[in-house]
């Protein structure tokens, strides 16, 4: 059983953030934000994948306008991206924006610092404090180096220094994120972080890379973290469709046994003896399970010998065969079906037993 760090608690938006709250998974759209139709049918399709806090860059003052717009047509929180630009910051929480994230050493001063937190305070806004290895002050670099696995002082030294700059303006609503592209300083610098705060944390590997590299640093990284009970909020930073980084972050959660969403996928990695196109067939499986939240297990198996013995713990599950395939039940023969049908007659009979674990909860 994984204990949990103690930090304070803050709220973005309903959804609670740390002091033992469910650690949240957020994602990031990648659409222009000032079309708000193309950034709410994004957050749509994350909502629908399990997305629980969603944040858009704020680049300029018709993005920071659109806020108002997409922040109605969601249920999510929405969280606004800020660099440099006080004004934007001020702006995006009057427009709509449930949190910010900014760097408040680079917001152009301390009256300008004032300004922002005057307005997240009026708005019952909380800060997140992002600092990445990137963006670190000089002074600081020069003092402690580049931060490394050894040495990652200058990442958590710029984190806290900004922290204390909303401490000095009387604002505690605080979440903390420092990022590296680089795994192990990554672990090194929140351990440490961890040792010296007690505000929420938000995880992150920056720059992590396409859905392969992206997906092992980000699991090695944040799976580490989340083990020793460090995190409280998380994205899994790919580029990719965004929608793929929500399910590499459920299955890292179920992986720890820290959460439960939606249904687990079984599959096998396929054989000689595979007859059907088991890539394609689980893609798309995988797929329609993600709009799923029954607590299932779903096989996709590549032959009808071995299939439902190897995949009898499932509660139901797909094998197929030379032009028909097979749905099984606990590793018993369901039903046969013609090859060309058994992706939509097993889509169908997913939903039936969907709705009948969501009648009996």
């Amino acid at each position: 059983m994984i204990a949990r760090r103690t930090t304070r608690r803050i709220h973005v938006g309903p959804v609670a953030v740390g002091g033992g709250a469910p650690i949240a998974v957020q994602s990031m759209t990648n659409t222009l934000t000032d079309d708000a139709e193309a950034t709410v049918r994004q957050i749509h399709e994350l909502e629908r994948a399990g997305c629980e806090i969603v944040r858009v860059a704020v680049p300029d003052m018709a993005a920071a306008r659109a806020l108002t717009a997409i922040r109605a047509q969601i249920a999510i929180p929405l969280i606004a991206d800020i660099h440099f630009d006080a004004r934007l910051a001020v702006a995006a929480m009057e427009h709509g924006a449930q949190g910010i994230r900014i760097n408040p050493g680079n917001l152009g001063g301390p009256d300008k610092l004032a300004r922002v937190v005057d307005a997240a305070k009026l708005h019952r806004v909380p800060i997140r404090v992002g600092v990445n290895s990137g963006s670190i002050e000089k002074g600081l670099l020069a003092r402690f180096g580049y931060p490394t696995p050894e040495r990652p002082d200058a990442l958590i030294e710029s984190a806290l220094d900004n922290v204390r700059l909303l401490e000095e303006h009387g604002f505690y609503e605080i979440k903390i994120s420092i990022k590296s592209s680089d795994v192990l300083t990554t672990i090194a610098g929140y351990r440490q972080l961890a040792d010296r705060t007690d505000y929420p944390l938000h995880l992150g590997v920056t720059e992590a890379g396409g859905l392969i590299a992206g997906t092992v640093k980000s699991s090695v990284a944040l799976g580490i973290l989340l083990a020793e009970g460090i995190g409280d909020t998380f994205r899994i930073s790919l580029t990719r469709d965004p929608v793929e980084e929500l399910r590499v972050g459920f299955e890292l959660l179920r992986a720890l046994r820290i959460r439960e969403r939606g249904p687990e996928l079984i599959s096998c990695p396929t054989c000689g003896r595979t007859r059907i196109d088991l890539f394609t067939l689980a893609e798309r499986v995988e797929r329609h399970l993600q709009t799923m939240r029954s607590p299932l297990k779903v096989a996709v198996m590549g032959c009808v010998v071995n299939g439902p013995g190897e995949a009898k713990e499932a509660d139901i599950g797909i094998a197929g065969g030379h032009g028909v395939g097979i749905i099984f039940k606990k590793g018993q023969l369901y039903r046969k079906v013609p090859e060309a049908d058994l992706l939509p007659v097993f889509l169908e009979e997913l939903e039936k037993m969907e709705a009948e674990r969501q009648a009996d909860a």
